[in-house]
């Protein structure tokens, strides 16, 4: 008896807070209809296809892909199955349009005429936090920081036999939001910055080789000795934010369409295609 009336309570509490609900959209003079009874929120679990988490990747380059080896790279392993970084909360984004147009002072005016110049897309800023939880947290957390310190850089050094020695640092593609908002925008790692703070606890974590081999086997093949691992602390809390601009390419911007634009027909879905913003 007890069970039932505390059910009958709530069950009446939920369709009291529901009606008033619809009472007060009724009177802001919203429709209602019985597609509201209906509706239900829905989870679709980690096992979703489309993520939609905010990412900086690396784009489908043979020279680029043979570059990074996230697979075969202990330090950035933990970034294989992303092909780059991702915020894993959702970040703050500062995302500007302009359009610039040059004042024409005129003779006996009081007002200039405004002349067209150009319109861009300026520099993003994406700040977003970081937190570490456990060992494989940490391990992520190193690949994701050791990842933009080699996107900011130039091909230098003892490269040449990669093909990439003398070029700038690789253009990644920035992706999240959906197909509509930011599907592999081509973009330039300007600078980022990782907040280290104070009072919070770090995690250790072990940036080893892939322990499959013996030590003998190991040794034999020349990989690195398992007992030479190397060891990070990653903190538990951190922001890392990074500045980014889009670029286009000269042949990008010469299979621009203004229609195709407004369309949403721009928006990179194609595997060969950049989006446009």
């Amino acid at each position: 008896m007890y069970k039932k009336t505390v059910g009958s309570v709530l069950k009446n509490v939920g369709q009291g807070i529901f009606n008033r609900t619809l009472g007060r959209l009724m009177g802001a003079g919203i429709s209602t209809d019985n597609r509201m009874v209906q509706a239900r929120a829905k989870w679709s679990g980690r096992s979703d296809k489309e993520d939609w988490r905010v990412r900086l990747t690396v784009p489908n380059s043979p020279e680029l892909t043979k570059f990074f080896d996230f697979a075969n790279n202990p330090i950035m392993k933990p970034l294989t199955d992303t092909n780059g970084m991702f915020w894993p909360l959702t970040p703050m984004m500062q995302i500007q349009h302009t359009a610039n147009y040059d004042a024409l002072a005129m003779t006996h005016s009081n007002y200039p005429h405004q002349a067209y110049a150009q319109s861009q897309v300026e520099s993003m800023n994406i700040i977003g936090e970081f937190p570490v939880q456990n060992s494989d947290d940490a391990k992520h957390w190193v690949a994701t920081v050791n990842f933009l310190r080699t996107a900011s850089k130039m091909f230098f050094g003892q490269d040449g036999g990669t093909g990439l020695k003398g070029n700038p640092p690789p253009i990644l593609h920035l992706s999240g939001y959906g197909d509509h908002m930011f599907n592999k925008v081509p973009v330039i790692l300007n600078s980022f910055n990782v907040e280290l703070r104070q009072g919070i606890d770090y995690i250790s974590t072990k940036q080893n080789p892939d322990p499959y081999y013996s030590p003998r086997t190991r040794s034999r093949m020349g990989l690195a000795d398992i007992s030479q691992e190397s060891q990070t602390w990653a903190p538990t809390l951190s922001n890392i934010s990074v500045l980014v601009t889009p670029i286009y390419s000269r042949d990008s911007v010469k299979n621009f369409s203004m229609k195709k634009f407004v369309r949403g027909e721009l928006n990179g879905k194609g595997d060969n295609e950049v989006g446009f913003i």
